[in-house]
């Protein structure tokens, strides 16, 4: 397994090189579909926006940088909704789950699902609408495989199922994520120094079909009968991206040391850099403050062309996030329970988007840990 992870990473490596020569390419925005595939659905990471390439961990790592996956301790176990655009009826639930399969190795799962409440027909005799209404629904599936070469150096790919059904026609698809996380230290400590690169979404072309793409009409040679036809759809691509991101620990403790106890104050400051196929690129930097790791705030700014002017730009946000975690261990051999919340305010209409998220983290052994360290 770790041979085929291998060699998926370079193949990331290799393929990014071409990709870039696509990237950022005006002439295609708006091309791509499914790009429900762009979506977030985890508050902790997106109250950095997604720009935590490099030091992402657990279980939001399938959303974000596949390699984060290592970090997960032994069985983690999250849930999280998204409120887009508040009394739009827009919903995002999003379920998934990673377990240490050995010392090095974790396998992840990660359930998406997008609504958007109820829609009136509508059709060329009744343009106002009929007494029918139907329901688009979007699910993405993911399976992941994470794995910590060296202390230094863990990768991972994922795979995802997309099926979008929108009435009677439907769309299917499957899609590549892998990445790369590595980690080394500056002035004296061992892994304050996160680096990370990640392709998401490289897959297979899309296209729409079903009876909703059906017609009837008078056969042209006899008009006493109807015939059907279908219109044929063109196929589309999705929305595939490239990140490059650091991230640098600041530990605020004289005597902390890492690896031995939680340290009572961290700061982390980190910068990205994502290059996409059919948006305008992104570039972004954020910090996050934690005490003792069981309460943190974070908040980054992504910038984009003409994300500041109202009239030019083309982005649904305004290139702020903020967010917030409480992580409290239940007794001393209990699970570790967060609680996740993350606000990103949008441009038209400035009702935002709000993401609240649950995680429950069963490690035994860190919890003990964490809660003697405390006390």
């Amino acid at each position: 397994m770790k041979n085929i992870v291998t060699k998926a990473i370079l193949s990331t490596i290799s393929l990014s090189c071409s990709f870039l020569a696509f990237a950022g390419n005006k002439d295609r925005s708006g091309q791509a579909g499914a790009t429900e595939l762009l979506i977030n659905p985890w508050a902790q990471s997106t109250g950095l926006f997604g720009l935590d390439v490099a030091n992402v961990k657990g279980i939001a790592a399938m959303k974000v940088n596949i390699a984060g996956l290592t970090a997960t301790d032994n069985l983690e176990i999250g849930v999280s909704s998204s409120r887009y655009l508040s009394g739009a009826g827009i919903t995002v639930n999003n379920a998934g789950a990673a377990y240490r399969l050995s010392p090095s190795s974790v396998i992840g799962v990660n359930v998406m699902s997008m609504s958007f409440g109820e829609i009136d027909i509508t059709t060329v005799d009744a343009p106002e609408g009929t007494s029918g209404k139907y329901r688009p629904s979007f699910l993405n599936v993911s399976f992941g495989f994470a794995t910590e070469f060296s202390h230094s150096i863990r990768g991972g790919v994922n795979g995802t199922f997309i099926t979008e059904q929108i009435g009677n026609i439907n769309a299917v698809g499957a899609s590549v994520d892998a990445g790369i996380q590595y980690l080394t230290g500056i002035a004296g400590n061992d892994d304050n120094l996160h680096i990370g690169i990640t392709l998401r979404n490289a897959g297979t072309n899309m296209r729409f079909s079903g009876g909703g793409f059906a017609s009837e009409s008078p056969a042209p040679n006899d008009p006493t009968y109807n015939v059907v036809r279908m219109t044929p759809q063109e196929k589309f691509q999705l929305p595939t991206y490239m990140s490059l991101a650091f991230a640098y620990d600041f530990y605020l403790d004289e005597k902390y040391v890492i690896g031995e106890t939680k340290p009572k104050h961290r700061i982390t400051a980190l910068a990205n850099f994502t290059s996409n196929s059919f948006n305008n690129d992104f570039l972004g930097a954020g910090v996050e403050y934690a005490f003792k790791e069981r309460f943190m705030i974070r908040s980054a700014y992504r910038y984009e062309k003409d994300i500041t002017d109202k009239l030019k730009s083309t982005s649904f946000y305004t290139g702020l996030s903020l967010g917030a975690t409480v992580s409290v261990p239940v007794g001393k051999s209990g699970p570790v329970v967060a609680l996740d919340y993350s606000y990103r305010p949008t441009q038209r209409p400035a009702n935002g988007v709000h993401v609240i998220g649950l995680r429950f983290n069963f490690n035994s052994k860190a919890a003990a840990k964490e809660s003697a360290s405390s006390n």
